[in-house]
């Protein structure tokens, strides 16, 4: 099952979807409409109860060179109280994918810059091909990251975070790695079959449950000690009914491999 939208693809096939930055001619500039329009499949992603998770890339020989040149532009002069509240609609629609309760492996090769980075940051899981190429080169252009400063220290920490960012100089996809940005870097012939197995070992797994520990991890990651432990009581409560719940742990019992429904 195939989708096309304006600035993506999806397709869907058996519980894994495949989600396409589809600018190749622009080298998956990202625009405003890009945005949204994640937003809109990422509300469409979550009701589809078969899709148990996403692989998100770009199509072509890039991931993403981030934000468009002409939405650069655009900000010159820009009435400050517009500015403010188009830039927060845009980071809605990352934070919207970002909190998709089902698991979203980035596949990047190619250039992986910018805003392109931060898409790539509001995955769970980023592989990248070994010639993969990166950068946050804001800077340069006198401005200050937008959308992705947090993201970028949150995952890489400060001192990676200030190396990247106030410098804007690109780096290789080792690099990355030793920064925490990435989980794994395969040669750039192995890249498709790393992360399809990875996407695999996901197709197995309950998906409501890996949702509910996804939701934990981030929710509870932003709230204090006992209000996260509460919550963590408070989702495996949602769990207890389901039939994926009684499979696997009557699997265990009978030692056999589970057979998980979604459900």
């Amino acid at each position: 099952m195939a989708m096309n939208y304006k600035s993506w693809l999806l397709e869907i096939d058996e519980h894994i979807a495949h989600l396409m930055l589809n600018r190749p001619e622009a080298m998956n500039a990202i625009t405003p409409e890009t945005l949204h329009e994640l937003r809109t499949i990422t509300q469409y992603l979550k009701d589809r109860q078969d899709v148990w998770v996403v692989i998100l890339q770009g199509v072509g020989a890039n991931f993403s060179v981030g934000m468009d040149v002409n939405v650069i532009g655009q900000m010159m002069g820009q009435d400050r109280e517009v500015f403010r509240h188009n830039m927060r609609g845009l980071q809605d629609c990352l934070d919207v994918f970002e909190a998709l309760e089902k698991p979203t492996i980035a596949k990047i090769r190619g250039y992986c810059i910018g805003g392109g980075l931060i898409l790539a940051l509001c995955c769970d899981f980023r592989i990248a091909a070994e010639s993969a190429n990166f950068s946050v080169p804001e800077v340069k252009r006198g401005i200050a990251v937008l959308m992705g400063t947090q993201r970028i220290i949150r995952v890489a920490g400060v001192a990676a975070a200030k190396e990247m960012i106030m410098l804007g100089e690109r780096f290789d996809a080792q690099t990355a790695l030793k920064w925490g940005l990435l989980h794994q870097v395969a040669a750039d012939e192995a890249l498709d079959l790393t992360v399809s197995n990875v996407a695999e070992k996901f197709a197995h797994l309950p998906p409501l449950t890996v949702g509910i520990i996804k939701r934990i991890i981030q929710r509870g990651g932003e709230m204090n000690f006992k209000d996260s432990q509460l919550l963590e009581i408070e989702s495996q409560v949602t769990l207890l009914n389901t039939e994926d719940f009684k499979e696997g742990v009557t699997s265990f019992f009978e030692k056999r491999p589970p057979q998980f429904k979604g459900k």
